[in-house]
C-alpha cells in the first residue's frame, strides 16, 4: 500500500472550474480502490467548504491564522484535508478569478501558501501523524511542491502532473521576492523564465516525474508549437515524461442508470436512445425530428475549443439538414454571435449560455454528433463521454482527441472499430468536410449504429489510467535518490 498526498487547487463535487476537478474527484478515489492511502489537500474555499459540510469537519491543526479540517471527498472515503485562511480563501466565486473576470491580485500568495502547507505535511512536521511516500501536484497552483522539498532529507518521491501547460503561473520578479523563496531558486535551472517567476516551471523541473494527461500530448509539448515557451525543458526531461490518458466516472457517466436522463439505455437497447433526442429538442425549443441530425456543443466558448471554426460556418450549416444545440459560456464576442444566430434561425439553432449538469448529461444522451474542433486538448472528457452515451464525436486530431477517437475511415468502418470523425487542421473548410462525413455516416444507419455500438464498448473507466499512475509512483520511488530536479544537476 502506498502513502499518497494529492495536491490539487479544486476538485469535483467541491469545486470545479474545468478537466483538473474531474481528475482530481476521480482519480484518488480509483487509487483508493485499488488499496491505497490517498488524501486530497486542497484550498478550503467557502464553496468547497459548503459543497462538502465541512462546516462540522474534523480540525486536524490550527497556527498563525490558517486550519486544516479533514472530511470525506462527497460519495467517497477519501479523506480531504482543507487549507483555510480567511484572507486567501474565504471569498465566493471563482477559485481563481474575481468578479470582473481578471485573476484574484493574490493568488501567488494564496497557492504559495497551499504548496509550504504540503511540503510541510509531506515532512510530517504538522503533527498529523500521517507521512506519504509520494507527494503529487497538479498544475501551477501546486508548481512549488516537488520545488520546496527538493532538497528535504527523506522526503517522499515528487510527481507533477500537467493538466494544461498553458496555464503557467507566470509572475514578476517582484512576486519572487515577496513571496521570500530562496535566491537560489532565482535561477534558470529553476523558477526564472523569461526574466519572470514561473510556478509551473518549479514543477517541471524538479518533479521526480513528470506526466501529462495523454500521450499524444506528452510528445506535443515537447514542441514549439504546444511548449508554450517550455518546450527546451520538457524536452530535456523527456526521459521523466509520461502520458497517461485521464478516465472518466463510470457511475456518473452511465447511460443505464444517469439520473440527468429521461431514458435510460445501454449498448443492447440502443433504439431507446431516441426518447432522450427528442427530450433534448424538446427541451431546446428544436422542431422534434428523429430524422435530421442534432450537433452539439459543451464547454468553453474560445478559440482553444474551436467555436470560431463553428461560427465561421453558421452560413453553411443553416443550409444543411441539421439542428445545433450549444450550451458553455466564454468569450463575450462568441457569445453574442451565437446569440444572433439562434434567433435568425430558432429552428435550427439553440444556444443556452452558462453550464448545468443535467443539460450536459441530456445532449451526451441525446445529440448525433458532438464537436470538439480544438486547437489543443490536452485531454478532453467530453469525447469520452459522447462514446460511452452513443454519441459520434467530430474531433480535431490533437492531444487526448488523437488519442480516445477511431476515425471512421473505410478500413475502420469495415474492422468495426470506427467511433468518431477525426480531422487534422485547423480551418473552417477542414471541420466542414469533417461535418459532411459525419452527416453522411448518419444517413448510413447500419454504418452508424456500429461506430454507435464501438464507442459504447470502449473502456474509459479509471482503473486502468489508476494503475499507470501506480506505476509512475513506482518509477519515481526509484528516482528520489538520484537528482530530479535541474538546479541539482546544473
Amino acid at each position: 500500500m502506498k502513502k499518497i498526498l494529492f495536491v490539487t487547487s479544486e476538485a469535483y463535487p467541491l469545486i470545479k472550474t474545468g478537466g483538473l476537478a474531474d481528475v482530481s474527484g476521480s482519480l484518488p478515489i480509483a487509487l483508493r480502490a485499488l488499496g491505497h492511502d490517498v488524501r486530497i489537500l486542497m484550498p478550503g474555499y467557502e464553496p468547497a467548504i459548503a459543497a462538502g459540510e465541512f462546516q462540522t469537519a474534523k480540525l486536524l491543526h490550527k497556527e498563525k491564522g490558517i486550519a486544516i479540517l479533514e472530511g470525506l471527498l462527497p460519495g467517497s472515503e477519501v479523506p480531504v484535508w482543507l487549507l483555510t485562511h480567511d484572507d486567501y480563501f474565504a471569498r465566493p466565486g471563482n477559485p481563481y478569478l474575481a468578479a470582473d473576470g481578471q485573476p484574484w491580485e493574490d493568488n501567488p500568495e494564496r497557492f504559495a501558501l497551499l504548496c509550504h502547507v504540503a511540503a510541510e505535511i509531506a515532512m510530517d512536521r504538522l503533527g498529523l501523524g500521517w507521512r506519504p511516500q509520494v507527494a503529487h501536484g497538479n498544475d501551477w497552483q501546486s508548481g512549488l511542491v516537488p520545488v520546496l522539498l527538493g532538497d528535504e532529507p527523506g522526503r517522499p518521491a515528487t510527481v507533477f502532473t500537467i493538466h494544461n501547460l498553458a496555464y503557467q503561473g507566470v509572475f514578476p520578479y517582484a512576486t519572487f521576492q515577496k513571496l521570500r523563496l530562496p535566491q537560489r531558486f532565482w535561477s534558470a535551472h529553476a523558477l526564472e523564465f523569461y526574466g519572470q517567476m514561473s510556478f509551473i516551471k518549479g514543477g517541471l523541473a524538479f518533479a521526480d516525474r513528470i506526466s501529462t494527461v495523454s500521450p499524444t500530448y506528452a510528445q506535443e509539448i515537447q514542441g514549439g508549437e504546444f511548449g508554450c515557451g517550455l518546450e527546451g525543458l520538457l524536452s530535456h526531461r523527456r526521459e521523466r515524461l509520461s502520458g497517461i490518458i485521464n478516465g472518466i466516472d463510470a457511475e456518473a457517466w452511465n447511460p443505464a442508470t444517469d439520473p440527468f436522463l429521461p431514458t435510460h439505455f445501454d449498448v443492447a437497447g440502443l433504439s431507446k436512445r431516441a426518447e432522450n433526442k427528442a427530450a433534448l429538442q424538446q427541451s431546446f425549443g428544436l422542431p422534434p425530428d428523429p430524422d435530421i441530425a442534432v450537433l452539439a456543443w459543451v464547454g468553453r466558448l474560445v478559440q482553444q475549443k474551436g467555436i470560431d471554426l463553428v461560427i465561421d460556418l453558421l452560413p453553411k450549416l443553416v443550409g444543411l439538414p441539421l439542428q445545433l444545440v450549444v450550451v458553455g459560456s466564454g468569450e463575450d464576442r462568441y457569445e453574442r454571435l451565437l446569440q444572433r444566430w439562434a434567433k435568425l434561425y430558432p429552428d435550427k439553432i439553440s444556444v443556452k449560455l452558462g453550464y448545468d449538469e443535467s443539460s450536459a448529461h441530456l445532449l451526451e444522451a441525446g445529440t448525433d454528433l458532438f464537436l470538439m474542433p480544438s486547437r489543443f486538448e490536452p485531454c478532453g472528457l467530453n469525447q469520452m463521454y459522447s462514446q460511452r452515451y452513443g454519441a459520434v464525436p467530430v474531433v480535431r486530431r490533437v492531444g487526448g482527441l488523437a488519442d480516445t477517437v477511431v476515425d471512421a475511415d473505410p478500413a475502420r468502418l469495415a474492422a468495426g472499430t470506427a467511433t468518431g470523425i477525426v480531422f487534422d487542421e485547423p480551418t473552417p473548410a477542414a471541420l466542414l468536410h469533417a461535418l459532411r462525413r459525419g452527416l453522411a455516416l448518419f444517413q448510413d444507419k447500419a454504418a452508424w449504429r456500429r461506430v454507435q455500438e464501438a464507442g459504447m464498448n470502449k473502456e474509459f473507466s479509471w482503473e486502468a489510467s489508476a494503475q499507470r499512475y501506480l506505476e509512475l509512483y513506482e518509477l519515481a520511488l526509484q528516482d528520489r535518490t538520484q537528482a530530479g530536479s535541474l538546479l541539482r544537476t546544473a
